[in-house]
């Protein structure tokens, strides 16, 4: 029998959001960033205002994304060209069981500080 891996879906880890569509935000995933898996923590790169996973230190050319600020609901691919994409960006629940990191953050207290950047926007991450 063919066994199959079934990948993360989008909105899949979204605990709760506020009312309305508050706690969502159109953002734009800068071009180069690759394929973006759904659920992915992001950081935004203080000089063009688009937002790329979130590294674990500040890094050359994307400085400020190491600050995480955001979670993707949907997968993209930005490898080529920019993409705008809904993201959670402030007042929302978040299984942590679904969230998807930047490769730079391994260990857990990498992950557990982009989860304290995550509540520092409102979004926690349970």
């Amino acid at each position: 029998m063919t066994v199959f891996t079934e990948g993360k879906h989008a909105c899949e880890g979204l605990l709760s959001e506020a009312p309305g569509q508050r706690s969502r935000e159109a953002i734009t995933i800068a071009s180069g960033a690759g394929i973006i898996a759904p659920m992915t923590v992001l950081g935004r790169i203080a000089a063009s205002g688009e937002y790329v996973p979130s590294p674990a230190a500040e890094t050359e050319g994307l400085e400020g994304a190491e600050v995480a600020v955001a979670v993707n609901l949907y997968g993209c691919d930005a490898t080529s060209a920019a993409r705008t994409v809904a993201a959670i960006a402030r007042d929302a629940e978040i299984n942590a069981h679904f969230l998807t990191f930047s490769p730079s953050r391994l260990t857990d207290d990498l992950r557990a500080a982009a989860q304290a950047d995550l509540a520092v926007s409102g979004i926690i991450v349970r």
